[in-house]
């Protein structure tokens, strides 16, 4: 057999955990109920996706992956924040938990 996780049964259990993740992650991301559920979701398929990334970097022994790995967590902590800080404004005012 020939390809990047023919032989490494750590990297082949890591894949498979991390497809099982996405496929739950993505039913999730479907099924809802709400809003906030679906970003949360969406979170965990890119944080997934970047475990995917980081599998595949060391299993090519490409570090140039990892880098691309960062800037997609930015990326996702960014938008995750903004999302927050959409639900934190559009809320009520007897809905806020500042003081």
């Amino acid at each position: 057999m020939t390809g990047l996780l023919a032989g490494n049964p750590a990297e082949i259990f890591a894949v498979a955990a991390l497809c099982a993740g996405v496929a739950m992650a993505g039913y999730r991301l479907v099924r809802g109920p709400s809003l906030p559920d679906r970003v949360v979701a969406l979170d965990l398929l890119t944080i997934q996706g970047l475990g995917l990334l980081t599998v595949y970097a060391i299993a090519a022994g490409r570090s140039a992956y990892l880098d691309v790995g960062i800037v997609l967590t930015l990326v996702t902590f960014l938008a995750t924040t903004a999302f927050a800080y959409y639900i934190e404004k559009g809320s009520h005012p007897e809905e806020r938990r500042d003081g």
